[in-house]
């Protein structure tokens, strides 16, 4: 018996070192290739791949077409998961594979009608233009790579099919881009439900005017809101369908994992004022965290291009880069590009709807969602002259009144692609400006600058033309011509600026300055007043250090403008001499955001605790917590705090009429208590630190186990709300999750381009156990950053590893 249960033993040990030999040899056939050669089909001549200490490709080819079908393969090498995460989202395919969870997304993103926009402006390329080459021996590329490879873990684990990538997959990716910056979505249903059932008298606090002298030269004054119509009329239960539809806008993002394009910092200086006699450049566009991040890196040498970039999934193009004449950097314009519309339906006729003067008929079409596990579903979407009607993206509809999304990216021809290819390319000041207006949908800040000298903003998009005095902040009135557009305005009355007298540009979300009124969502303006500030303080002697410092930047004045007005009712609410203490503490605090400091901690969860005792009883638990996503909650607090009189503070269904004090006083006291729970008795163990966590969340990691195996994080996370380092996330009670922040922190010297430097918040790979997974991730949370090697010598000096790529 012995004997049977010691070969018995041994025989599952031996089974155990075989299954790991297995799973090990798995592992390791999934491990990008950086060394060696490897045939290529289409391939001209040899490509040269050499690879930094970062796993950054530095590409050399003789033309153009084999450079891109190099960097095709290499992307794909690294980042395939993720391509094609991203397309399916984009395409609501994503329920095929994860599952009926993911029907709602599905059913959301096929109601946006990316997938149809993206098909149709795929057919339309023109084969024989220089962009669209690039781009189909990229996906060549990728292609090439995904035939001849083992599919990564998380295909093996979610049983994704492989199939090749298109372009009207790169158009659809491109079509999310456009739609993550679309706050419209989230934020019109909000402010229009409050303007019609609670009234002006609860409105007056959300800022919606235009301020034509812009708002970086201190606190703009407040200039009376803006006239609009009554807007429709519609009934509860549309209501509670736009709340859903609203609502299912953000869940899908959050559920599938993918990440949203959030803001950004950008700003450039002219040589007089750089200490190296030349201009420069730095940005951080701000993107929500995931694994892998959106960015991968790749240097790009062949004739005709020589450029550092940083592309996005599926684009062979980069979104910002430099080389030793030019470079540029990113910011998100916020302009307003999507209306939606309340149809006025034909009482004699439910599939006509009025515009243009006449009932017009609604198109309907039916599309199938596969999903993972159950039955296909079925959905009928619906289109009128204005737009798809978004109610469709719910299965059953509580109200009557069909509401259509009028979108530019649906109504512009936007060459986004083209202008891309263009922009890598423009080494003049002429060349980037018309680059830069061929960005039709989504609106983008470009801040260009070059060694030449020159310095330039231009603010990118097609801005549509609205009749006199429509606020499209509001659900338009299909009934009325209010929902009309006469056109777009003409590129060159977009806010710009060229080499401006005062020596620098800034770029940070805010409103820009002018008379033409441009609609939009835009960002608090204290983060673009603290850079504009900095700036214009020191006049000479800039220099990597120095804009490196000003990116980790935690300081903003936006506590002290919610806080000023609210001191004395904090104190009265603290006679206990400890409380009382840390209100002092509030009171004596600038703003500042590192990781010791206890203020910063004390505000934000009493920003998050007044916010909800102001509000949440008004508009309901649902409506407020989509509110609390949005941007025009960040501009209401302070307004807020400092109208006494404000009807906010009176609490509905109480007999009594509450006041200010009284909500200061529950708002404060729910935070020390809730403070005690989360953090301990011992107030000076309250530090941001603690309170401010950075995890980097892969889509497999939302649920245990697979978190901590596929998630980077925690980290303690310095910087805050609209701050310069912008670490950041909604409005949310501690421990407060850091979800979006600084995707790379860039600065470039044009008096030595070759020095330039950067950084990602986790790495190359999305590879899980690649040894580029996350081995910038500590470096990102501390501040730090790396070197962007441009000169060859560098290259050759910190190459660890060389690809040759042959023709096969």
């Amino acid at each position: 018996m012995k004997r049977v249960l010691k070969f018995l033993a041994y025989a599952l040990l031996g089974l155990l070192v075989i299954a790991i030999a297995v799973l090990a040899l798995m592992w390791h056939a999934r491990l990008p290739q950086r060394s060696g050669t490897l045939g290529l089909s289409g391939l001209k001549a040899p490509v040269q791949v050499r690879y930094d200490e970062s796993g950054v490709p530095h590409i050399r080819a003789e033309n153009e077409t084999d450079l891109y079908r190099a960097l095709g393969y290499v992307h794909a090498q690294d980042r395939l998961f993720q391509m094609e995460i991203l397309r399916r989202l984009a395409r609501g395919e994503l329920a095929e594979v994860l599952g009926p969870k993911l029907v709602e997304t599905d059913r959301l993103f096929r109601t946006l009608t990316i997938r149809e926009y993206a098909d149709a402006f795929a057919a339309k390329m023109d084969k024989s233009a220089p962009a669209t080459q690039a781009l189909q021996a990229y996906l060549d590329g990728i292609n090439q790579f995904q035939d001849t490879h083992p599919a990564p873990i998380e295909f093996m684990l979610l049983g994704i099919p492989k199939r090749p990538f298109t372009a009207a997959d790169t158009a659809s990716v491109g079509g999310y881009l456009a739609y993550s910056f679309a706050a419209a979505f989230r934020t019109e249903p909000a402010l229009s439900r409050i303007k019609q059932q609670l009234g002006p008298d609860y409105l007056g606090i959300f800022d919606l005017a235009w301020y034509p002298d812009g708002v970086t030269q201190g606190q703009p004054a407040a200039p009376a809101a803006p006239a609009s119509s009554p807007g429709p009329a519609l009934q509860a239960a549309d209501w509670r369908d736009l709340e859903k539809v609203a609502s299912m806008s953000q869940n899908a993002l959050d559920i599938a994992g993918v990440p949203l394009f959030e803001g950004s910092n950008a700003w450039a200086i002219s040589g007089a004022r750089a200490a190296g006699g030349k201009p420069m450049l730095a940005g951080d566009p701000h993107i929500s965290f995931s694994v892998p991040a959106v960015w991968y890196e790749a240097h790009l040498s062949a004739p005709g291009i020589e450029l550092y970039g940083l592309h996005q999934a599926l684009n062979p193009f980069a979104l910002v880069g430099h080389n030793a004449q030019f470079g540029w950097s990113l910011t998100m314009f916020q302009n307003d590009d999507i209306d939606l519309v309340a149809e006025k339906v034909n009482p004699d006729n439910p599939k006509q709807v009025w515009a243009n003067g006449q009932w017009a008929d609604l198109q309907e079409r039916q599309e199938t969602i596969n999903v993972k596990g159950q039955a296909p579903v079925t959905l009928t979407l619906r289109r009128s002259p204005h737009g798809p009607i978004i109610n469709d993206a719910l299965d059953k509809t509580a109200g009557t009144t069909p509401i259509a999304m009028w979108w530019a990216l649906l109504q512009t021809e936007n060459p986004i692609l083209e202008a891309f290819y263009q922009l890598d390319r423009a080494d003049t000041l002429e060349k980037a400006r018309s680059a830069v207006s061929k960005i039709h949908s989504p609106g983008l800040n470009v801040v260009w600058a070059s060694a030449s000298g020159d310095i330039a903003w231009w603010a990118a998009a097609k801005l549509p033309l609205r009749p006199y005095g429509v606020n499209p902040s509001f659900l338009l009135d299909g009934g009325s011509a209010e929902a009309d557009k006469t056109g777009f305005l003409p590129f060159e009355q977009n806010p710009h600026e060229e080499n401006p007298v005062r020596g620098y540009i800034v770029s940070a979300n805010h409103q820009p300055a002018g008379t033409v009124q441009v609609p939009g969502y835009y960002n608090l303006w204290d983060r673009a007043q603290r850079l504009d500030q900095q700036l214009a303080a020191r006049a000479t002697g800039w220099d990597t250090p120095a804009m490196q410092a000003l990116q980790l930047d935690t300081q903003t004045g936006y506590g002290q403008r919610v806080l000023a007005p609210l001191l004395a009712d904090l104190r009265t609410a603290s006679p206990d001499p400890g409380e009382k203490a840390l209100v002092e503490q509030l009171a004596a605090w600038h703003g500042e955001h590192p990781v010791d400091a206890v203020a910063p901690t004390l505000f934000n969860q009493f920003l998050f605790d007044l916010a909800h005792e102001a509000l949440a009883d008004e508009l309901g638990e649902e409506a407020y917590q989509l509110l609390r996503r949005t941007r025009a909650l960040d501009h209401a607090l302070p307004r807020l705090a400092g109208d006494v009189d404000s009807a906010w503070w009176d609490r509905r269904g109480t007999p009594d009429k509450e006041t200010r004090a009284q909500i200061v006083d529950a708002a404060w006291h729910k935070t020390l208590t809730h403070l005690k729970a989360t953090l301990g008795a011992d107030t000076g163990g309250w530090t941001w630190g603690r309170a401010h966590r950075l995890t980097h969340e892969h889509p497999l990691g939302k649920q245990a186990p697979l978190d901590k195996v596929f998630n980077v994080g925690p980290f303690a996370a310095a910087g805050g709300r609209e701050t310069p380092n912008n670490l950041s996330g909604p409005i949310a009670a501690v421990p407060i999750p850091v979800t979006y922040g600084p995707s790379t922190r860039r600065v470039i010297d044009f008096s030595q381009p070759g020095a330039a430097r950067g950084i990602l918040p986790i790495g190359q790979s999305g590879v899980w156990g690649d040894r580029h997974y996350s081995d910038q991730a500590q470096a990102y949370a501390n501040g730090q950053t790396r070197p962007q090697y441009l000169d060859s010598a560098d290259v050759a000096s910190h190459t660890r590893e060389t690809l040759l790529l042959n023709p096969r």
